[in-house]
């Protein structure tokens, strides 16, 4: 035991196998090797699309051209990855790029349907030629507005009008004569009063008064009623007449009127169809509009349309002439050479499938066809949508739509009223528009495992997984692309050039955002911020040029807006309110490590770990998952402990261990098995009775054959001790034991690698808990001889003892248990 009270200097001597990290290991800097500038106006710019993609995730560039070349259904695109790593700009470009190659898509326009409505007839022109057919039909209708009024008004329409009024009217008037003449020759009278026509008996040319009839002879009344009846008769034969008299005029005003239209707008017409005959839908729909004028001359020729004898309210919406326009839904004469690529940023349901705008009308809402309104798959027909997953499955009933439609192979404008049931009016039902689109969508990884695992229709219509990395290997090749982007990221932001250490600093800066010394993230927004923050802060300076300073101040600053909580973390230590030592020795009691991540800012932060031990069941007690304060991975890091303790020590007797952990002062979750090793040391150490360290921190899991294992955040666990050490003042003996194979992802502040190239500080690579439990004690581990025991003084005997004797104990009172029992039976008896 006399070993175990050196000072921490002796244990370290004593422990040379266990080199501390030299400062080569700690950082590694960027070298920029193969490139020869002085600032990034000197580097080409390189933007991300213009990437070979043996350089830059090549994976998902040949995902995204095997799926744009993929004509066939369901090979749609989804790209996952980070949102920081802009897939959503690279896509696009991508797509752009791709859709060059393609032919331009067809225009499309909505018709009015004569025949029904309320159901607008969608017809497909070449690319770029409605806005032609529109022009067209508005100028045709403009010429007519024009040309008809003048005609009926023309002297020859005019005569041939009175010439047919005439001849009804003849037929009228010779019809009333000959009645009349009748009439005069049986001496009666047709008299045309305000209720009509009456009959009258005449005596000497007038009028009988019905008192001087009353004083003719029977007889000559009874004649005369007769008479009376007679002409009633032809009287009204003759007024049943007029009605058809009327309708005749009228059909031949219509035929006069048609022959004449017809007249007047043939040429118009044949020129319509000479200009789109190569379209037949178009050539049919102007012979309907044709047959419609023909029908509906009195809508040129009457005030406000009052010829018009087919007026569905949704037909009169705005003008009476409307019934005659075009609604160019989506027209490529805006565009340049192939296929649309469009970004839909806001995929609600109307925005994705289109919609039926509506106008307030005499009290109702009502609408027409030329109220339809595209939507983004309108506009991307025949070439691509792009879209953000989230969005588009936080929109209600967008997803179910976009299925439907890439299913049934259409557009159908549909209404969220009517899946609510809040409408119950007669609405426009436009033909569906046929669907040819490549739907790419971009997101986080756990979404698309998500719809993958819960929508079992998501396989059938995303067949193209695009997984871009974020992160690329470090080489000199790789370093002068990410100094490249550096130079674009410059120019396109119009920031201020920077020279080859903010370059350098930057590019060390994305390997610390990766985590790896032999990484670069790809997260380029990250990087596009820290420039624009140093280019700020060089500007404050008065600068031209962002020099590596400036980098540094940027990194320090937005650890210094995001840093109160660690802060206060730290103040909490120091004024001994958390308790954590620095300096001295504890039997049970150990540093660990753990990382604290608000918002996107992560921080270190030790923890006291200690432990209890007696004779028991062999069970370790972990405190926190008791009171389910710990994860299911920090339970399962506790768990591994007891299969390590088992399979090492005390091999011939049951293990009689009851151990109990603890994280001290943690009064939130605690998840995570990087605090395992850890744990162990304190078993270990309690078991032995020998004390650990205190200027020492841990961090690293272990397996249940004692390696340690590599863990995650050791740059913020190693930081988050060395500022508590520094704060009380570095003693030389400080510093952290870290997994060695955690080694190759230091990318250290710079303060810390400068404290351990003075001797300051030290960070030690430890691959078993034999190394670590040695440099933590003093003492060595030993290892099993052949006589199958520990070495005397050892860890390991120290430990192997203990359990024997936890075991002997155990028994013992378990022999006792059972003796007095016996004893109590027989006193019975």
């Amino acid at each position: 035991m006399a070993a175990a009270t050196k000072t921490a200097m002796e244990s370290t001597q004593m422990n040379q196998s266990i080199t501390p990290l030299s400062k080569e290991q700690l950082y590694r800097e960027a070298k920029l090797e193969g490139l020869s500038f002085e600032t990034t106006a000197d580097l080409a710019p390189l933007p991300l699309p213009d990437i070979q993609p043996e350089l830059y995730q090549s994976r998902a560039y040949a995902a995204i051209q095997v799926g744009t070349e993929i004509n066939a259904g369901g090979f749609n695109i989804f790209a996952v990855g980070s949102r920081a790593a802009r897939i959503r700009q690279v896509v696009k470009s991508l797509l752009e790029k791709a859709a060059i190659h393609r032919p331009s898509p067809p225009d499309w326009v909505y018709v009015n349907n004569f025949i029904e409505p309320h159901r607008p007839i969608a017809i497909a022109l070449p690319s770029g030629r409605a806005p032609a057919f529109k022009k067209a039909m508005q100028e045709l209708i403009d010429d007519l507005k024009v040309s008809l009024p003048a005609i009926f008004e023309s002297e020859d329409y005019q005569k041939r009008r009175g010439a047919i009024e005439a001849a009804v009217r003849k037929k009228h008037e010779a019809a009333f004569s000959a009645l009349q003449e009748k009439a005069a020759s049986k001496n009666i009278a047709i008299l045309r009063t305000p209720m009509g026509f009456a009959l009258a008996p005449l005596s000497n040319g007038k009028v009988v008064p019905p008192e001087e009839f009353q004083t003719w002879p029977e007889e000559k009344q009874q004649q005369t009623r007769v008479i009376l009846e007679e002409l009633e008769k032809d009287l009204e034969e003759t007024l049943r007449s007029i009605p058809r008299l009327e309708k005749e005029l009228r059909d031949a005003v219509r035929a006069l009127d048609r022959e004449t239209v017809q007249f007047a707008i043939t040429h118009m017409i044949a020129d319509i169809k000479a200009k789109f005959a190569d379209i037949p839908k178009v050539v049919e729909h102007v012979e309907r509009v044709r047959d419609d004028v023909l029908a509906n001359v009195g809508l040129f020729v009457s005030p406000q349309g009052e010829g018009l004898e087919v007026t569905p309210l949704a037909a009169r919406v705005g003008s009476p002439f409307d019934r005659y326009n075009v609604n160019v839904l989506v027209t490529q004469a805006d565009h340049g050479d192939g296929a649309p690529v469009v970004e839909e940023l806001h995929p609600t349901l109307s925005n994705l499938v289109g919609r039926i705008d509506y106008l307030s009308f005499q009290g109702a809402l009502v609408t027409n066809f030329l109220l339809i309104r595209p939507g983004a798959l309108h506009r991307a027909n025949s070439g691509a949508i792009l879209m953000d997953a989230r969005a588009l499955l936080s929109e209600p009933y967008s997803w179910v739509a976009l299925k439907r439609a890439l299913l049934q192979g259409h557009i159908a404008i549909e209404d969220i009223a009517k899946f609510l049931g809040l409408q119950t009016t007669l609405s426009l039902e436009p033909d569906p528009v046929p669907l040819d689109v490549k739907v790419v969508l971009y997101g986080e990884r756990l979404l698309y495992y998500l719809l993958a695992a819960l929508d079992p229709e998501f396989g059938q219509h995303f067949k193209i997984l695009a997984d871009f990395d974020d992160e690329i290997d470090r080489s000199p090749a790789a370093e002068a692309l990410l100094a490249r982007l550096i130079a674009s990221i410059a120019v396109e932001e119009k920031l201020k050039p920077l020279d080859r250490g903010a370059v350098g600093r930057t590019i060390e800066y994305a390997a610390r955002i990766a985590e790896d010394q032999k990484k670069l993230t790809l997260l380029v927004e990250n990087i596009r911020d820290l420039i624009r923050e140093a280019d700020y802060w060089a500007g404050q300076e008065k600068r031209e040029v962002v020099s590596r300073a400036d980098v540094e101040r940027a990194l320090a600053e937005q650890i210094r807006r995001a840093s109160r909580i660690r802060e206060r973390s730290v103040e909490m230590i120091l004024r001994d309110v958390a308790l954590i030592e620095t300096s001295g020795a504890r039997v049970g009691q150990i540093n660990g490590l753990s990382v604290i991540t608000l918002g996107t800012y992560s921080f270190g932060r030790p923890s006291r770990i200690t432990c209890r031990v007696r004779p028991g069941a062999g069970k370790i007690v972990d405190i926190e998952r008791e009171v389910e304060l710990g994860g299911p991975l920090h339970s399962k890091g506790v768990l591994i402990l007891s299969g390590f303790l088992a399979g090492r020590y005390a091999l011939d007797t049951p293990m009689s261990l009851s151990a109990s952990l603890v994280f001290e002062q943690s009064y939130s979750g605690v998840e995570g098995d990087s605090a395992s090793s850890a744990e162990l040391y304190a078993i270990l150490s309690a078991l032995a009775e020998v004390p650990l360290r205190q200027d020492l921190a841990v961090t690293g899991s272990v397996n249940q054959h004692g390696l340690v294992q590599a863990i995650g955040g050791v740059n913020e666990k190693i930081e988050g001790f060395f500022d508590i050490c520094k704060a009380r003042g570095l003693s030389g003996t400080q510093g952290v034991l870290i997994p060695e194979y955690n080694v190759q992802h230091l990318m250290l502040r710079a303060d810390v690698v400068e404290a351990c190239a003075e001797g300051k500080f030290a960070i030690y690579p430890i691959k078993t808990i034999d190394e670590g439990i040695a440099l933590l004690t003093g003492l060595p581990a030993g290892e099993r001889g052949a006589d199958g025991l520990y070495p005397a003084g050892s860890i390991n005997r120290l430990v192997e003892d203990k359990l024997k004797l936890f075991a002997k104990v155990r028994r013992a009172a378990r022999e006792s248990t059972e003796l007095g029992l016996e004893v109590n039976k027989s006193d019975k008896e």
